[in-house]
């Protein structure tokens, strides 16, 4: 069973995250949106006493962490608590004072979540303190993974990549970028693949870096891969093409990075309207809890209909990542959580920013701050890692039980 409050042993990890958030991140965060590409260096003693803390404790705190399912039996009837749940509590804390300097924390990308879920041991092993960005999207395909181009073909001893992947995340920064690649066109999505490349690699360069509405402290970068190189030992999973499995080795990593994402929403949402509730205060606007909200104020009434919303994608969130830590196939429950808190956080960042009217528009260091920086920073998160539309469509499949060919 699922419990609702926070577990006493991630209490302290919530507190120092929120602590991280309010002190390191908040201070700088305007510093990093307009200095765009420019590397926020106060992050790499914040990553080191990370790295520290999930070694100490073993629970992942506010990095990356994997869907090993296999790794315990789903029917013992414990309830686990583990790094999944104290990843995405530590993800909306941090969330709550930047989005953008969260994904740029050293050893804390999208790629290492990959990894975590898919890796064997010896490549755990072998990639453990490196960071790793994570490379899907390319310019004919966007939300439609199965579409990729980016070949792999073994030659001897080494997987030759070639292809081209934009809108990398961390992917300048990074020391390691998980391609997806595949193995062979005319079976489709089955023999998509993905491949650990290393930055410096012969054949993999980097051709620009992104200029974002949002998220501007986060680097986006674009490569190119020509006749890559890349050791065999870099596949992460099987090499075999099992048609009957499908897409379902690679799109395990998604079952993981979705609620990730549906996290940050959450605690961008909770960063608006905590400002907007301050701002309402001061303008003498009361919000009743213990009266209907058609009894209230327009602004209150609204007010209570964007936390509602915030408390169904946070719950939705939790629930997401509690199924992974209890091995339970969570792939439904990951879409729902991404696609509710994707469109929560857009919608309540551009609900306060109106509420907030002239305020909540400026980009002054007073009155309300940082409300047209979160607006802008929200959108991004209803579009990577799978598109509204996207998860919306994966639902449908999901709950009608139809395959991607009976419901496009």
């Amino acid at each position: 069973m699922i419990y609702l409050e926070t577990p006493k042993k991630f209490q302290a990890l919530v507190a120092q995250a929120h602590q991280v958030a309010q002190q390191v991140f908040r201070p700088i965060s305007r510093k990093y949106d307009r200095a765009e590409h420019t590397d926020p260096k106060e992050l790499d003693m914040l990553a080191a006493l990370l790295d520290g803390m999930n070694e100490a404790g073993g629970t992942g705190g506010a990095g990356a962490a994997g869907v090993r399912r296999e790794s315990q039996s789903q029917n013992d009837g414990a309830n686990r608590n583990g790094s999944n749940l104290s990843t995405v509590l530590g993800i909306m804390e941090l969330c709550w004072g930047d989005v953008a300097l969260t994904l740029s924390l050293p050893r804390q990308g999208l790629g290492n979540a990959a990894i975590a879920s898919v890796a064997n041991e010896e490549q755990l092993a072998r990639f453990k303190g490196r960071w790793a960005a994570m490379a899907i999207t390319e310019p004919h395909c966007g939300s439609d993974s199965a579409a990729i181009r980016t070949t792999a073909r073994l030659d001897g001893d080494h997987y030759i990549l070639n292809g081209e992947k934009i809108y990398v995340t961390a992917g300048h920064r990074a020391d390691l970028v998980v391609v997806w690649a595949t193995l062979d066109r005319s079976l489709g999505r089955a023999a998509i693949k993905s491949f650990v490349v290393e930055k410096g690699t012969p054949g993999f360069e980097e051709v620009r870096l992104e200029h974002k509405l949002g998220i501007r402290a986060s680097d986006t970068a674009a490569f190119v891969l020509k006749d890559c190189r890349v050791p065999k030992e870099n596949l992460l999973g099987s090499p075999e093409i099992n048609v009957e499995k499908g897409f379902a080795g690679v799109m395990q990593t998604f079952d993981n990075t979705r609620p990730l994402v549906a996290a940050m929403a959450v605690g961008l949402a909770r960063a608006c309207l905590d400002e907007t509730r301050r701002l309402l205060e001061r303008a003498g606007i009361e919000i009743d809890y213990r009266r209907a909200a058609a009894q209230q104020s327009a602004a209150a009434a609204e007010f209570l209909k964007m936390e509602a919303d915030y408390e169904a994608a946070r719950l939705l969130t939790l629930q997401a990542a509690w199924m992974a830590d209890n091995r339970r196939p969570n792939s439904l429950q990951a879409s729902m959580a991404k696609a509710k808190a994707g469109r929560t956080g857009v919608e309540v960042a551009l609900k306060c920013l109106e509420l907030a009217g002239a305020v909540g528009y400026a980009e002054g260091e007073e009155g309300a701050g940082l409300l047209e920086k979160w607006a802008r920073d929200a959108k991004i998160l209803d579009i990577f890692e799978g598109t509204q539309q996207i998860q919306l469509l994966i639902i449908a499949r999901r709950l009608l039980n139809k395959s991607s060919a009976e419901l496009k």
